[in-house]
């Protein structure tokens, strides 16, 4: 779009006192300013989904990798925020009426134009995100979330899986690997009156003959080992007892001896850590991404006031020299 500006030679009109003074705050030209952000706002990140879709691919090993599409999305919605109250400050300017006797505040003012302009975009941009109308705007994230919500269907259809799923921690995986029976191992019933060990208890009996299983049920058997788990976080390690209470449990459950058990705990725990590990290390990553991008919005906004302040001053200085705006050699708005 080509624009160029032209200077139109008149001769200053005369004040006319009778018209009464020019208010000192024009909310029409504001209001238009941010409407017309906001709008512009609107269709730019809109057409930036689209070519966000473009780029990205459901397949493997297609289209630009996740991490290259945020920072241009992000990189392009700072873009689009900055250039819309740039040009909604503009129309501010450019509408303004100056007042009589504002000459030695006239650039104050114009300014302090822009800053409305892009306060009220602020306001009315958070209602629109509020309501729901920037639906068009977020049709990159609702279909990059489309698989998990396939899989959150699929798991409301079956409620057992979706709580599964919901309650899946590394403290369950370490007990199924745990709790997975030995090859050729038969299950037994167990003992009358026996109950599951606990943390701290006295020592469990004698683990059943080779080859053969207590069948007692897994919540009666996998609570306390939770417990252990759960212990084990606090301390950093495994506690010499709480180790031969998970061994003569594994025994029991799984008919293993007594060496192959202990090394299927220690190989559990030693898997229990590295995954909890990962999970902190996920959780402090997304923390940094979240300390990052709340940064980059905050100086995103900065800037965009910055730009409607600028566009006022400009609008206000193209008013004020009769400066006339072309686009595509038309002086016409469109």
């Amino acid at each position: 779009m080509a624009i160029n500006t032209t200077t139109i030679a008149a001769a200053p009109a005369p004040v006319v006192g009778a018209a009464g003074p020019v208010r000192s705050v024009q909310w029409g030209a504001v209001i238009l300013g941010a409407l017309g952000a906001t709008a512009i706002s609107m269709v730019l990140l809109t057409f930036g989904a689209g070519l966000g879709l473009s780029a990205a691919s459901a397949q493997p090993y297609a289209g630009a990798s996740a991490k290259a599409i945020a920072v241009i999305s992000g990189l392009y919605a700072a873009i689009t925020m900055v250039a819309a109250f740039g040009a909604g400050g503009y129309i501010t300017g450019r509408m303004r009426l100056p007042a009589t006797q504002e000459l030695a505040e006239h650039e104050f003012r114009d300014g302090a134009h822009g800053f409305g302009v892009w306060a009220l975009g602020i306001v009315i941009g958070g209602v629109v995100a509020i309501s729901g109308v920037s639906g068009a705007v977020k049709t990159a994230v609702q279909a990059t979330a489309a698989v998990g919500g396939a899989a959150a269907a699929g798991a409301a259809s079956n409620p057992a899986l979706g709580q599964a799923v919901v309650s899946m921690t590394p403290t369950d995986y370490a007990i199924d690997r745990l709790l997975a029976p030995a090859p050729n191992a038969t299950a037994t019933a167990p003992a009358p009156g026996g109950a599951a060990p606990a943390t701290g208890a006295a020592p469990a009996p004698a683990p059943a003959t080779a080859g053969e299983v207590d069948a007692r049920p897994r919540a009666d058997v996998a609570a306390p080992m939770t417990r252990v788990f759960a212990a084990s976080l606090k301390s950093g390690q495994l506690d010499p007892r709480d180790r031969t209470m998970l061994v003569q449990t594994v025994m029991r459950q799984t008919g293993l001896p007594q060496a192959e058990a202990e090394k299927r705990v220690d190989e559990a725990y030693a898997e229990f850590k590295a995954a909890e590990q990962k999970l902190r290390d996920a959780a402090d990553a997304a923390r940094k991404a979240a300390l990052i991008t709340a940064f980059g919005v905050a100086a995103t906004l900065l800037l965009g006031c910055a730009a409607a302040c600028v566009g006022a001053a400009a609008g206000a200085k193209h008013r004020a020299e009769n400066t006339a705006v072309t686009f595509f050699g038309s002086s016409r708005f469109w």
